[in-house]
């Protein structure tokens, strides 16, 4: 077994302390990461503190991770000892079912998708996540990461920047396409950067004027600030497509009489209330869907494409002396744009 350092959540009332772990030995198939670096995601937090329901302790979150191979099992082929490697949200699934062949693992039709963390793998063992110093995945769900990509600035693309990713590429975000941003946060700014290098004419939603030359700085073509009065009214019926990234409870009845006909409103947030759509906002053939993170295959094809752009996260540096500090500006959206977690001190 490998000795690992971490941090846990032993409940959901009290933020994550130091706790020793071990990972299983790597088999046959499996790679040994020292992790470098770790995002953190809002998830984390909704899970830790059990706000999705779903929290299985002692909890080791993180699944936006970076790092450095120190080991391979016999029968890898995709990484050597010393390579860069990342694991995301997932590290296995059914792998037999039509998502999982199609490449889509995070909708496996047989809900047998192993998340990184808070999840059990196929021996019935509880998964722990990046908060640590080391992982063992199947090489099949590690993946590659461009040597031009800076490896902290890399980690949140790992879920911040796929969950984006995904669906702006799935729809069509591209060159005559008009896509528009709602929320300027650790996935807006990251869908804000994609649609720009796709090529789509990019407009940011915001209610913060003093995110504007942000917004402009990171691709916007516009920004709309949406408490000003009658700030629909110049843009009716004119977007393709609306990725919302806001996790917080808002009407999205505005943002639905903003599409074209058979145009898409699409959200990756999570609010904690259920969403509220009129129907005659969606009367014009509107399309109304939401998105997770991608599959393995698409998650690579982002880290290839974020090398070849320089496309990373705009990030702070934070400590796990300062966790609970940073998990505090999370849930404020105190934060440009995505903490980032050193592991190498652990």
């Amino acid at each position: 077994m490998i000795a690992t350092k971490g941090y846990a959540a032993h409940n959901a009332t009290t933020d994550p302390t130091p706790w020793n772990f071990e990972h299983r030995d790597p088999g046959p198939n499996d790679v040994l990461l020292d992790i470098l670096f770790c995002g953190i995601c809002h998830s984390d937090i909704h899970q830790a503190r059990n706000e999705w329901g779903n929290a299985m302790f002692p909890m080791v979150p993180g699944h936006e991770i970076v790092g450095k191979v120190a080991a391979v099992g016999s029968a890898v082929t995709k990484f050597k000892v010393g390579d860069s490697a990342a694991i995301g949200c997932m590290v296995d699934s059914c792998r037999t079912c039509p998502s999982c062949k199609a490449g889509e693992e995070q909708y496996c039709e047989n809900f047998a998708t192993v998340f990184t963390y808070n999840s059990k793998d196929k021996q019935g063992n509880l998964t722990f996540g990046g908060y640590a110093n080391h992982i063992v995945a199947d090489e099949a769900f590690v993946l590659k990461v461009p040597g031009s990509l800076d490896l902290a600035a890399a980690a949140p693309l790992l879920c911040a920047g796929i969950t984006t990713y995904s669906p702006l590429k799935h729809f069509g975000a591209g060159p005559g396409k008009k896509v528009g941003i709602i929320g300027l946060g650790g996935l807006g700014h990251m869908g804000l950067k994609f649609s720009h290098a796709f090529g789509a004419k990019t407009v940011q939603f915001t209610t913060s004027p003093s995110k504007i030359e942000d917004a402009k700085k990171l691709g916007a073509d516009e920004v709309i600030l949406t408490k000003e009065a009658d700030w629909t009214k110049n843009h009716i019926h004119s977007f393709d497509f609306i990725l919302d990234c806001v996790a917080a409870p808002h009407d999205v009845n505005p943002y639905l009489s903003l599409l074209k006909r058979d145009g898409v409103y699409c959200t990756v947030g999570v609010p904690e209330t259920p969403l509220s759509i009129q129907a005659f906002s969606v009367l014009g053939r509107k399309h109304v869907t939401g998105s997770m993170i991608g599959g393995i295959k698409e998650t690579q094809e982002m880290l290839d494409f974020c090398g070849q752009h320089n496309i990373v996260s705009d990030i702070e540096m934070t400590s796990f002396t300062k966790l609970s500090e940073a998990w505090t500006r999370v849930v404020k959206a105190d934060v440009k744009y995505r903490f980032v977690l050193d592991c190498k001190a652990l």
